[in-house]
This record gives structure tokens, sequence and C-alpha cells, in this order.
């Protein structure tokens, strides 16, 4: 179990992160991150029916604020698509728009409390081959929802980690076949051949790979012009562009505290926050999966920092946000060291508005999916299946479950549906090894080692075992390993004893203590930093 004893408040030093071996690799990963999050700030606003500026500003504040008070290294926080149906239809239900941000505003402090009474520590309990299955759900979704555009299909730009359920997604694909765009295909296959070979040159590859799909894609749009090959401006990038301070100052909207009193304001806050809490652990705990160095994130912490992000996005007129899977694999896949891989991708948003909106207006949506669809190749890979189907169906059977459960719901319902099979083969599991069982001699003489712990989830097989033993029989029950023994268990030991005697069973008891009290967490601490400083020592 992971263990947090790191602050909720830290100290945000920039010196620590800016440095030769890592600043590098962020500046070119912090692109990379900006060129994928952008159109998805813009479509899942658009989505959601919100302001275009609302997903911008969102992705401004998860990249800059979020990344500033969070623990984790890699994770990038943004408006996520699995949360646009509940924003959808909380902004048609409660009227207004600044009653809604009242809501983001609520479910942000919401979160705080929840990072401050150690919530995250839920984190804990997701079983590796779920966690596994969604990474690789992620990017068959990836894989799914951007052919479309790959094709040069781009009637609607929001495709993200959720939502896949639907029969809008395989009617795109078929779509986007019967009217495929010639130029788009070609800046497809061509990006995805700079992010496949460009690497393999030693020389070249001291430039970023996306980097050079964007420079390419640009190159080839304007080079299409007047052909048949030709882009039309539905193929782009479309960022808004602000002429003047009036028009940046009348972006920003803000809550409508007078709803601060209307219970459907409440409802829909506790909804925002329990689902995005939700969202950014499991993203949380599959980012620290693919982390090369293997860091752990503190889960509290990250709470604390989505709170403090959807407070921010609240107050000034952006949309809920979490930590994204698909932001972050692709910060991790394109070089990411540290958070201000995140912290740079939020500082691009705000020049491509103030800058260079032309330019970035300029980039083939066509080159955005061959970055996603490289990105979903790499978390759904078959050496992934392979390593799986190696593990045994006890990880197999989860993962495979929380795939397909995943592409044919949502994210949450999948998750939750390889969570109850993941947990079915944990009892299943635990069932069979609660104790050392052995035949000691031909008399019917059997020894019942107890395990180290025996848990209630013991209580069927060991009730089971001492049900069958024969009549006649001589049984030692040995406790001399158990740490722990639930009460339960106990139960079923005491009766067993005091009842062996109707079918002639001479029971032996060995170190079987009356009660058994679980050592408390403050010890667990103490022990484990006894045993770090004793390391440091050694």
């Amino acid at each position: 179990m992971k263990k947090e004893n790191i602050s909720l408040f830290p100290s945000f030093q920039f010196s620590k992160y800016l440095n030769a071996g890592t600043i590098k690799k962020d500046l070119s990963s912090s692109i990379v991150v900006f060129l994928v999050a952008l159109p998805l700030c813009l479509g899942i606003a658009l989505a959601s029916g919100a302001p275009l500026f609302a997903g911008l500003l969102t992705g401004i504040i998860g990249g800059i604020v979020v990344a500033a008070f969070s623990g984790s290294q890699l994770s990038v926080s943004g408006p996520a698509a699995g949360l646009t149906v509940i924003v959808l239809n909380s902004i048609s239900s409660l009227g207004t728009y600044e009653s809604f941000l009242l809501a983001v505003v609520l479910a942000g402090l919401i979160q705080i409390v929840l990072g401050i009474v150690k919530a995250g520590s839920i984190a804990n309990y997701f079983p590796s081959a779920v966690i596994e299955g969604m990474l690789a759900a992620i990017g068959i979704i990836l894989i799914l929802k951007q052919i479309p555009h790959a094709l040069g299909y781009d009637a609607s730009y929001f495709s993200d980690e959720a939502s896949t359920g639907e029969t809008g997604t395989f009617s795109a694909i078929v779509t986007a076949v019967q009217n495929l765009e010639p130029g788009a295909l070609f800046v497809t296959l061509a990006s995805l051949a700079i992010l496949i070979f460009w690497p393999r040159f030693k020389i070249l590859s001291k430039l970023p790979a996306p980097l050079m799909v964007v420079a390419v894609g640009i190159a080839l749009a304007l080079l299409f012009n007047g052909s048949a090959l030709s882009l039309s401006k539905e193929h782009l990038v479309q960022v808004p562009v602000i002429s003047n301070f009036m028009e940046f100052q009348n972006l920003f909207i803000f809550p409508d505290f007078g709803s601060l009193f209307n219970s459907q304001v409440w409802t829909v806050a506790f909804t925002i926050a329990i689902v995005a809490s939700l969202e950014t652990l499991l993203s949380i705990e599959a980012v620290d999966k693919i982390d090369k160095q293997k860091r752990v994130s503190p889960t509290n912490r990250e709470l604390f920092a989505q709170g403090i992000g959807n407070t921010v996005s609240g107050m000034l007129g952006g949309l809920p946000m979490t930590s994204v899977i698909v932001r972050s694999s692709a910060n991790v896949n394109s070089g990411g060291q540290t958070k201000m891989s995140a912290i740079f991708h939020g500082i691009w948003i705000i020049v491509a508005l103030a800058i260079i909106p032309q330019i970035i207006n300029m980039i083939p949506l066509a080159c955005l999916a061959a970055i996603l669809l490289f990105t979903g190749y790499k978390l759904a890979n078959i050496f992934l299946f392979k390593k799986m189907w190696a593990n045994g169906k006890d990880q197999f059977i989860p993962f495979i479950t929380t795939i397909i459960a995943i592409v044919a719901t949502d994210l949450l319902m999948g998750v939750a549906i390889g969570m109850l099979i993941g947990v079915y083969y944990l009892l299943r599991a635990n069932l069979r090894n609660p104790y050392f069982g052995k035949v000691v001699n031909e008399q019917k003489k059997l020894h019942l080692k107890l395990s180290e712990e025996v848990s209630f989830l013991n209580k069927g097989a060991i009730r089971y075992t001492l049900s069958h033993i024969p009549h006649g029989a001589k049984v030692i029950i040995d406790g001399s390993n158990s740490k722990y023994i639930d009460r339960d268990v106990l139960e079923i030991i005491e009766n067993f004893h005091a009842s062996a005697h109707n079918r002639k069973i001479d029971v032996e008891l060995i170190n079987i203590r009356p009660t058994y009290v679980l050592p408390k967490l403050e010890d667990t601490i103490s022990n484990t930093k006894f045993l770090v400083d004793s390391n440091k020592q050694i």
C-alpha cells in the first residue's frame, strides 16, 4: 500500500525543476501535449455546451495551477470528455452558465476537503490488471476516435478517453470512409511515417518527431492549396483570434453566488466532485504505471490540487477538470520528465491565444490524429496482451473484461465492471489460501498451519475444510505463524473445537489466541521509517 506523508501545502521551487538534465525533454514534451490538448479543450467545450474559451481556460489552469500544487510529475490536467454529458445536462438544468460555475467552485472546495481527509487512499485498492485494462481500452478508444480525423472527417473534433459506447464512433468511421479526404489521408500517412522512422536517425532525432509532424503538416497544407488535395478550414485547428484587450476581458464569466442556496447547485457540485475525483485517481494510478522512473504520486495531494484547480476554473468561467490520461500518456511517450512539462503546456496555450493564433489555425487535424493514433498503439500494443495472458487467467480475465466494458460503455462504468471481476478473483484466491495443510501419517492425522494473516475472506474455506474432516481423525490447528486471525474465523475454530467430540475428532490448538488486534497505522509507519533509516546507515 502506498504511504503518503507529504504535505498538502508544498512550496513549489522552480529551481528544483529547471536543470539541464530535464528541461530540454520537458520543453519538447510540452509542445506535443499542447498540440494534443488544444483541439481537445475546444472540442470538449463545444460538446459541453460551454463557450470555447472555457475549454482553453481550463487547459491553462490545469497545466499551470494544478501542476504547481500536484505531487505527480507526469500527470496533465484539463477538461475531460468523461464529464461532457454531466456538464451539458447541468448547465441545462441550472438554467444559467453562471449558476453552473458556482457548482464548479463548490466541487473544487469539496475536493480540497477530500484531499485533506485523505480520501485519495482509495486508489491503493485499484487492481493492477484493471488499471492495465483501462490503459489498453483508452488506447483502443484513441484509435477508434481518431480514425475519422485521420481520413479527413472532422465534423466534430472532440475525442478523449471516454464516451465511446455510443454508435456514433463507428458510424463516424463508416461516414469517414465514404467521404475520404485524400489530402488529410496523405498528411496522416506522412505524419505516421515521421513518428515511426524519425527517432531511428540519431542526428535527426534531436528534434522531437511530433514537432516535425506539425511542421510538415503545415507545409503540406500550404502546398495543397488550390489542388485536389486542398484542406478546408474544418480540417484545421480552430482557436479564437482575439484582436484587442476588451475582447479578452469579455471572455471571462464569473459565478452567480446568489444561487448558493439552490439545492440543485449543490447536487451538481457533489456529482462533479465525485466523478472528477474518481477519474483523477484512476488516471494518476495509470500514469504511475507507465512512468519509466516508477515514481509514486501522492493521491491525497492530487485531490487537493484538483480542488484548487476546479475552484479557480469555476471562479474565472472554466469547466471542471480532471487528470486526463490521454494528455498524460502523450506526455510520457514524448519524453516528459517532470511537472514542468504540464506547466509549459499551459503557457503554450496562453502564447497561442495571445500571439500566434493564426499559425496554430494552420495545423491540420490529421497531424494531431496521427500523434494520438501512435499514442493509442503504444497503450494497446500486442505485447501487453501477451504479457497479461502469460500472467494467468486471474489477471487476464479482469484485464480483458475492463477493456471490453470501457469500450462498450464509458470509463467509470467499465472500470467498475472490471473491479467487480477483479474482486471476484481476489476473493477466489483468498478462499484457497487460509492455511497449509498436510496429512502427517496414515492414522487420519491432519496438520493445518494457518497463514500469517487469516481474514474474514477465508471463512468459507476454513469452514468447508473443518466440516469435511472425517470421523475419528486427529486435527492440529497451528496458529504459530499467524499475526492476525479475524474474529469470525476464530469463532469457527472455537465452535469446531467445542463440537468435535460429537464426531470423535481429537482437536489440538497450537498458539491460537482468544483475540487478535491489528497493528495501528502509526506503528506500521514507524516501523517503515525505522527500516528506511537502518538501510541508510548500512
